[in-house]
């Protein structure tokens, strides 16, 4: 089963499952209840802490879960916040999942210094509902923005190209082209 977000971020190919982390866990969760799939491919757009460029296409099957306030020691969690459906983590490019954009580029830092990349805001749930109920997963991401002052700014202006890339890029994929 291919997935989505949903809204803005629509694919002929795949299933809208909500914006952020909650309804895209509660549409999921329902969706999986009803008929489980043999495998979930999630894919959608993510913003970059430095390591990949605006327009780079990235598959990964790990993902966190932490917020900005973490790395200025103003909060914690009590939660596991990392998942992984790799049998290779250290190859894996994390993706970071908040309900909030990250627009402090000084804050990417410490996220590539925990080894995370990439930000989008509904992978974790869709790697926890997916481990909850035994399902294979993983996701695709093309990159429209930088995580930094003009984060919303560059989304909107890079997000078409973003959508037209990501849909040619699955449709090489789903015919067994690797780039």
């Amino acid at each position: 089963m291919i997935i989505c977000a949903g809204e803005r971020e629509q694919f002929p190919f795949a299933l809208p499952m909500g914006i952020g982390l909650i309804d895209t866990a509660i549409n999921l969760t329902q969706r999986c209840i009803m008929n489980p799939p043999e495998f979930i491919l999630f894919v959608g757009t993510a913003g970059s802490y430095g390591k990949h460029e605006v327009f780079d296409i990235v598959e990964s099957k790990s993902a966190a879960n932490i917020e900005n306030s973490f790395f200025n020691a103003n909060a914690y969690t009590p939660i596991d916040n990392f998942i992984s459906t790799s049998n290779n983590v250290s190859r894996e490019t994390i993706i970071n999942s908040s309900n909030y954009i990250t627009t402090d580029k000084e804050l990417g830092e410490y996220y590539l210094s925990k080894n995370i990349a990439l930000e989008n805001m509904e992978f974790y749930s869709v790697l926890k509902v997916a481990q909850k109920f035994g399902i294979p997963a993983g996701g695709v991401f093309i990159v429209t923005n930088m995580c930094d002052e003009n984060a919303h700014q560059d989304f909107i202006k890079n997000h078409k190209e973003a959508m037209n890339r990501l849909t040619e890029y699955m449709a090489k994929r789903a015919k067994g082209v690797r780039e």
